[in-house]
């Protein structure tokens, strides 16, 4: 099989953007924004689908404010929530549109990413934002629109990160096989799933999202990079 075959699966915080900016940038942004956008948009259809979601799941909350309450503590705590997701997105494109977010995307992962595309290898994406999400942050990044470079784009409704089945499903959606794969993340257990639905892995462990090396036990086995540039060798079987 040549290197051709090969098709590219990358998470993006900690991976190809640094963990600080969807952290401290992103997450913040959407927590105060949260209260207005709903107040704006609360009756629309698409938006009311994702509150009405948080209303059920909470039994008798119903009250947008109680709702939007619940999503910023999720933001606090992270919570990989697919309504959270869908929202957060929603108000993100607002920001990107208003010129006030600016996606941040490593040097090396940009050079990379333009290179194995122009050698014809397929990109996707996986990761737990939103689809919509996914493609405004590489749609308003500080090196350009990256959105063409990508065949395909998977959130959490695609299954668990930390579930092998989602990267089963990933592969059959993309019609591949999964060891034709390389899925590349900063999280051991993603990739664990991952290699576990037999796609090969990579982990990505740079030292500004993880100033202290991880070690081969820690790795688990993966093979380990510091940058992009690195995963290059990795890319035939």
């Amino acid at each position: 099989m040549s290197a051709m075959a090969t098709t590219i699966l990358t998470d993006i915080e900690g991976t190809t953007s640094s963990i600080s900016f969807v952290k401290d940038v992103l997450f913040p942004y959407a927590r105060r924004a949260l209260p207005c956008f709903v107040r704006a948009h609360g009756g629309e259809p698409e938006v009311r689908r994702w509150l009405d979601m948080v209303a059920t799941e909470h039994g008798a909350m119903c009250d947008d404010a109680m709702i939007v309450e619940t999503l910023q503590g999720w933001i606090d705590e992270d919570r990989k929530h697919t309504a959270l997701k869908a929202l957060q997105g929603m108000v993100w494109r607002e920001g990107y549109l208003a010129g006030e977010l600016e996606a941040d995307v490593y040097p090396d992962a940009v050079s990379a990413l333009r290179r194995w595309h122009d050698a014809g290898h397929r990109l996707a994406v996986y990761s737990s934002g939103s689809v919509a999400a996914q493609k405004l942050l590489f749609a308003h990044t500080d090196a350009g629109d990256l959105t063409p470079l990508f065949d395909a784009f998977f959130d959490t409704e695609a299954g668990p990160k930390r579930d092998a089945d989602s990267y089963r499903l990933i592969a059959d959606s993309l019609n591949r096989r999964p060891g034709d794969i390389v899925f590349l993340s900063d999280v051991v257990a993603e990739l664990d799933a991952a290699r576990d639905a037999g796609m090969r892995t990579v982990l990505l462990d740079r030292r500004e999202d993880y100033p202290q090396p991880r070690g081969a036990a820690a790795c688990n086995d993966h093979p380990r990079v510091e940058t992009f540039d690195a995963v290059d060798p990795l890319l035939m079987p």
